[in-house]
């Protein structure tokens, strides 16, 4: 019998502590506890020992201390395994209990992180052996004092105690002698049912070891280094896949360690290691990419519309901006223009360039070009990059015709508001291979091309003044928009930087287009 009371002050009533130790004399064997208290100040610490009375201490078989220890979290895993007093060790009374019980000798100490004990070698965690418990609160039978000593609990079952190791102890919330376990926080356990399990995890030798702090920190790198790896694919959800599986597979392997060997292997923290190694480079790595799309997005924003920007960032990167590509180049330019700003003002000039480049620009981010940059009323664009698309040459004199149809509608409405409105403009397009790509310093930077079709197509933008023709095309582009456009060869010219001449060609409209769309020549004395 174990009795968690300390038996230390004497009963109000006289008689009870002989009847009581008497009691405990009787039966076979009967074990209770001690306390070694500790205080300090002043720069000196004292220490005494609380024991029982005298007639308990000749009736009892054995005494040992009960001391239970917290984790951080609160929860009691252990009992402290053994204390000194006076160059005298006292352990715990678990093992007097099991001692007594077994029959065997009592524990030998051998030093803070083991005991020996009936043939075994108890492992200890800095003077505490971890408690394997059997369960929850109440999974041992407990039964009320009262019940006992009016006999229903024998009535009710006369074998209750045969046989049995019995401990007597306080069990109500309101002595405060309860602590939360691994089982249960919201629940917590009477303390002489935690000497319960201690004294079954020595009886049965089913001692819990911790695994050391080296091999902890090894599984913990390890879990890192498997954490990279989880890191390396690409995709997402094969990332979140692996992470789930390590993780659960670690927690498995740790259960089944512990169920079997009842070796505690870390989990918290390779868990932790798994679960940061991999978050936080993916992590990183989504920010890395937001802030570089929103770069090329705040970039590319200013030459193409915002849909073909968020096409190119879904399929391209800045490394794959810098190339040499087929593509087609327009340039335009408004024709009478010089001569018109010489007679306005500044602020008029402003007014009615700003909503003609918007128009225009416009129209080309409608077909999938790109705007280049704007050189006064001239615009350079070109269709097929960064965004590639085969047809582009078709785009891009699409785009040049809706380009003649903006501007007419904004003649007609300069017109109504009594503004300046005798004006033409010239488009000139070419196709080939130019570099594409970004050019500049660090504080500023152009998304354009390069190359002599570039040049070639300025140089058909300045023959519209020659030719008195809205739109011109060579060679390359007619051979890739014949077959859905009318155009009329103009003539084979020496341009400037050619040894040869090239073929210009006339865009006359749509085939099949009715005659109010179809394109025609402008009087050439009145351009500047």
């Amino acid at each position: 019998m174990g009795v968690d009371i300390i038996l230390a002050e004497p009963d109000e009533a006289p008689e009870n502590d002989p009847m009581f130790a008497d009691a405990l004399g009787e039966v076979p064997t009967s074990v209770s506890v001690i306390q070694i208290t500790r205080t300090s100040g002043q720069g000196f610490e004292t220490e005494s020992l609380v024991q029982p009375l005298t007639p308990y201490r000749e009736a009892l078989d054995g005494a040992g201390i009960t001391s239970f220890i917290r984790d951080e979290d609160a929860i009691v895993r252990g009992v402290v395994a053994f204390d000194s007093y006076q160059g005298r060790r006292y352990f715990n009374w678990a093992f007097d209990i099991a001692r007594l019980y077994l029959n065997v000798e009592p524990p030998i100490f051998q030093s803070n992180s083991s005991l020996q004990f009936n043939g075994q070698s108890v492992p200890l965690n800095g003077g505490v052996m971890l408690v394997n418990y059997a369960g929850p609160a109440k999974t041992y039978p407990t039964y009320s004092a009262s019940d006992v000593h009016d006999g229903i609990t024998l009535e009710q079952n006369p074998d209750a105690f045969r046989g049995k190791i019995v401990l007597i102890g306080a069990t109500t919330v309101t002595l405060q002698d309860i602590y939360p376990t691994p089982f249960s926080a919201a629940v917590p356990t009477p303390g002489v049912e935690i000497v319960a399990n201690a004294v079954d995890t020595i009886i049965n030798g089913k001692y819990i070891s911790l695994s050391p702090g080296w091999l902890a920190l090894l599984i913990t790198l390890t879990a890192g280094l498997a954490a990279h790896f989880i890191s390396l694919p690409k995709r997402p959800t094969l990332t979140l896949t692996l992470l789930t599986l390590s993780m659960a597979g670690w927690l498995t392997v740790a259960l089944l360690v512990f169920i079997n060997q009842r070796y505690v292997l870390p989990v918290a923290a390779p868990e932790i290691m798994l679960f940061l190694g991999v978050v936080l480079p993916t992590l990183e790595q989504a920010v890395s990419q937001e802030r570089e799309k929103r770069r090329l997005r705040s970039l590319f924003s200013r030459f193409i519309s915002p849909e073909m920007v968020d096409q190119m960032i879904a399929t391209q990167d800045l490394n794959s901006l810098n190339k040499r590509s087929n593509i087609s180049i327009l340039f335009s330019d408004i024709r009478g223009f010089t001569t018109l700003s010489e007679k306005l003002t500044p602020e008029d000039v402003v007014a009615l360039l700003n909503p003609y480049l918007e128009a225009m620009s416009r129209v080309i981010y409608k077909h999938g070009g790109t705007v280049d940059k704007y050189e006064g009323d001239a615009i350079i664009a070109f269709f097929g990059e960064p965004v590639h698309y085969e047809d582009h040459a078709v785009r891009a004199l699409r785009a040049a015709m809706d380009m003649r149809k903006a501007l007419a509608e904004l003649k007609a409405r300069w017109e109504k508001e009594g503004r300046p409105s005798h004006i033409e403009m010239g488009v000139g397009i070419n196709s080939g291979e130019v570099f594409v790509g970004l050019l500049g310093s660090e504080q500023r930077i152009n998304y354009t091309v390069i190359g002599d079709n570039a040049n070639l197509a300025s140089r058909l933008q300045d023959l519209t003044k020659t030719y008195a023709w809205p739109v011109l095309i060579s060679e390359s582009t007619y051979q890739q928009i014949k077959d859905e456009f009318e155009v009329e060869f103009a003539d084979a010219v020496t341009v400037k930087g050619k040894t040869q001449p090239v073929n210009v060609y006339k865009v006359i409209g749509r085939k099949g287009a009715p005659e109010s769309e179809r394109l025609q020549s402008w009087q050439k004395q009145a351009l500047p």
